[in-house]
């Protein structure tokens, strides 16, 4: 069984998500969580979906060494941003699975937040 760091506070309206020997970049997939954490579902997934666009940005802020500046990156008060496709697809597949557990376990999905 697989601990996690921080328990929700009602486990009752929670669900989980999770991968395993992932083929992704940790410190991109890193900092793309970063940027959907505390998004609702759907804003993280029109994000998620611009960001392999290359319509908005993830911005770099703890693993930046090398990372270019880009303009997009000005919405999250950041000057250095980068479109990981890769990572970004990744974790919309996470956001559909985590999705699917919300609908089963408590009815609706407007309400679930990324944390």
């Amino acid at each position: 069984m697989v601990r996690y760091s921080l328990d929700p506070e009602n486990p009752t309206k929670s669900c989980k998500s999770r991968g395993s020997n992932l083929r992704v970049h940790f410190k991109n997939t890193r900092e793309t969580a970063q940027a959907i954490k505390g998004m609702h579902i759907r804003k993280a997934t029109k994000y998620l979906k611009d960001v392999t666009l290359k319509k908005q940005c993830v911005p770099f802020r703890r693993y930046n060494g090398g990372v270019g500046r880009c303009a997009q990156a000005k919405q999250w008060g950041w000057t250095q941003g980068r479109w990981p496709k890769k990572s970004a697809e990744f974790l919309l597949h996470m956001l559909k699975n985590a999705e699917s557990n919300a609908e089963l376990k408590v009815g609706h999905v407007d309400i679930v937040k990324c944390e």
